[in-house]
């Protein structure tokens, strides 16, 4: 770190804990985000706030666990000041914090980072997560469409479902996020006369930003991959719908005629030439015969069977 520059790092901390190691006093807003439990889906928006004497901020991370098809979320906040930077991460129930082990390699590579540095290399990390991510999603997509011809229609249907949640919520972060960062990209965030973010540093923030950008595209190009597979899906149950409809209503056909002959026959009258036929019954059976070996020959010269 630059001498007489710290980065305090705390993990679900007390109120008692984090009035005392707050190098500044905080707005009561930005402590009750602080103080907020972790978030279970994308309630919290990623932001990044100018308060006068320092700088607060909220980012939020989705993290794909592909074996169990599931995306929970991890929260880092953040108050920054000239000589100090203050993390706080939260642990989602029941899974594992934000881990800071690569933002911590490249401070200690740096040597002295200054407090608008360390921000730099959470946000940097945060962006690569990003990209990690969806090049999970495009793999699940990748799966989808794979399985999508041999798949049970209600597997396919959850699995759309799934795929298309997780992207809404992921676009709930990633464009906020996106945002944020682009506050500083255009020197709009500061801490009173002293400047946290230098021309130098802002350049490299836009960095961070071009791969959240990145990030966004490919979040569009997996929306757009999965309405697609959807509309293939649902296109694909109504030709098998239509494949159906199309063999119950040559089995009507088929059973058209016979019911006819049968029903013409079977009225009774007392004068019908055809019952007092010795070859009646022979040649009402030869139609019925003739008439189906018929139809089932213009049917499969049409395809239907």
């Amino acid at each position: 770190m630059a001498r007489g520059v710290r980065w305090i790092d705390l993990l679900d901390p007390a109120r008692d804990e984090l009035v005392a190691e707050s190098p500044v006093d905080l707005h009561w807003s930005a402590l009750e985000q602080l103080l907020a439990p972790p978030p279970q889906r994308a309630t919290a928006r990623p932001t990044f706030e100018g308060h006068g004497d320092y700088v607060f901020g909220v980012l939020l991370v989705p993290v794909a666990v592909p074996m169990e098809d599931r995306v929970f979320y991890q929260e880092v906040d953040f108050v920054l000041t000239p000589e100090v930077a203050l993390t706080v991460r939260k642990t989602p129930s029941g899974e594992e914090p934000f881990s800071i082990d690569e933002v911590q390699e490249a401070c200690d590579a740096h040597g002295s980072p200054s407090t608008g540095l360390v921000l730099y290399y959470l946000v940097d990390d945060v962006a690569e997560r990003y990209l990690r991510l969806l090049d999970t999603v495009n793999d699940e997509i990748d799966e989808l469409e794979a399985g999508i011809e041999t798949w049970p229609n209600e597997q396919i249907r959850r699995r759309l479902s799934d795929l298309r949640e997780d992207v809404l919520q992921i676009r709930r972060t990633l464009g906020p996020t996106r945002d944020a960062v682009r506050r500083i990209v255009d020197g709009r965030i500061d801490v009173g006369e002293d400047e946290l973010f230098d021309r130098t540093l802002e350049l490299s923030f836009s960095d961070a930003y071009d791969k959240l950008l990145h990030a966004a595209e490919s979040l569009d190009v997996a929306r757009d991959l999965i309405s697609s597979a959807r509309d293939y899906h649902q296109s694909k149950i109504a030709q098998d719908q239509n494949e159906v409809v199309k063999k119950l209503a040559v089995i009507a056909s088929l059973l058209l005629v016979p019911t006819f002959i049968v029903g013409v026959y079977g009225q009774n009258f007392a004068h019908m030439p055809e019952l007092q036929w010795r070859l009646g019954y022979a040649f009402s059976w030869a139609i019925i015969v003739v008439t189906t070996i018929g139809q089932l020959a213009f049917f499969r010269w049409k395809r239907w069977i």
